[in-house]
């Protein structure tokens, strides 16, 4: 079948990893009417990956981002970290419980492709992670060394997968609608060529090259990380670039005690052992405040990390739950009040009850009309913002 013959299909989809051709220009302008287009084009998987990623969502469908396949078990491993891999799910349950969301107004995720995770990461870091020791080393799970590596791909990298393609898509909502929830991300131990810490992919990192590469209008983005720890992941991705500025807030005293990294960060707080609620929400309030005066963004990327939670042990520090849902709240009120787009991921978080609490925090998110299909801020736009022009070879 000759792909340039006028009967062949519109649109012709093979399985994965391989080359989407298109060869009939009017059904791609129609769709996606900003691609610069060369006489009947094959388009790279890299392009076809921004295409699956971003999608057209329908207004009826809330900017928050979630699959089934977030969540991670298999034959009990997941109970060798600390980690809840099954907490993203919990999360959505509860949410369902109080009738704030159900299936068909939440976006579903896709998973990340090669050429996805490409945009950021190295070859070579990739074709390390077809190693099960590589693997085992970054979450933290050494039964996971004798498991073939098909198994490792399929239980536990696939969700790590469809985490990172729901950061990205959730990028793109966030910039559309004003605001955008993916229940699970924030990889923020993970760069371009290496992993740790129960991350494996740099969704952070890839979300915002996403947005600077492809979306109009977004050149400047700002990183808020107040997970517990430091996010050294994309402080290595975005060390000596000025588009981007880092606000940490973390314990200084655990894991990753990265000093290379700190030097990327444009607002550091450190924190000491068992800081609690009103030190900690009064240091991010402030420093919020003077990060969003020195670096003006075109979007905020919240790493929203429960491991600040009192009885963390991995985390040290000493925040009650009201303190968790307090310090989500004054995030999207000061971003929101300066009209900028935020897109919140979930990041660590390693207790059984870290889910409630994130679910707690998103009612009272929507409660305060902070959130919900009637909350987008002025700057965000009313359908799909446009698409930077992509020339295709």
């Amino acid at each position: 079948m000759n792909p340039c013959d006028p009967s062949f299909p519109d649109l012709l989809i093979i399985e994965e990893k391989s080359v989407m051709s298109i060869c009939k220009e009017n059904i791609l302008s129609a769709w996606a009417p900003n691609l610069v287009l060369s006489r009947r084009p094959q388009i790279t998987p890299t392009v076809l990956g921004i295409l699956s990623l971003y999608q057209h969502v329908p207004d009826s469908r809330w900017p928050i981002v979630y699959s089934p396949r977030y969540n991670i078990t298999f034959l009990g491993l997941e109970r060798l970290h600390p980690f809840d891999a099954g907490k993203w799910g919990k999360v959505i349950s509860f949410l369902k419980e109080e009738k704030l969301l159900s299936d068909s107004t939440l976006v579903e995720a896709r998973e990340a492709s090669d050429e996805d995770l490409l945009v950021v990461h190295t070859r070579r870091y990739l074709n390390e992670l077809k190693w099960s020791f590589a693997v085992a080393t970054i979450t933290e799970i050494p039964p996971v060394i004798f498991l073939p590596n098909f198994l490792v791909q399929r239980k536990v990298l696939r969700p790590l997968r469809t985490q990172t393609g729901g950061t990205i898509m959730a990028g793109k909502l966030a910039v559309d609608r004003g605001w955008a929830i993916n229940v699970g991300g924030g990889f923020h131990h993970c760069s371009s060529d290496r992993g740790g810490g129960f991350c494996a992919y740099a969704d952070i990192t890839l979300a915002i090259k996403f947005l600077f590469d492809r979306v109009e209008g977004i050149s400047k983005a700002t990183i808020v990380d107040l997970d517990a720890h430091q996010g050294n992941g994309h402080e290595r991705d975005f060390m000596g670039d000025k588009r981007v500025y880092i606000m940490d807030v973390y314990n200084r005293h655990i894991y990753p005690g990265d000093r290379f990294a700190k030097q990327a960060i444009r607002r550091k707080v450190e924190l000491e052992w068992g800081t609690e609620d009103d030190e900690y929400l009064q240091k991010v309030e402030r420093n919020l405040e003077k990060a969003l005066q020195e670096h003006r963004p075109d979007v905020v990327v919240y790493n929203a990390g429960t491991d600040i939670l009192e009885g963390d042990r991995l985390g040290g520090l000493a925040i009650s739950p009201q303190g968790v849902v307090k310090r989500d709240e004054l995030v999207f009120r000061i971003v929101r009040g300066r009209q900028l787009p935020i897109l919140m991921v979930t990041s660590g978080g390693y207790q059984k009850r870290t889910a409630r609490i994130i679910a707690d925090s998103i009612l009272n998110l929507y409660g305060l009309g902070l959130i919900g299909p009637e909350s987008a801020s002025v700057s965000a736009q009313n359908s799909d913002t446009p698409l930077l022009p992509l020339e295709v070879p």
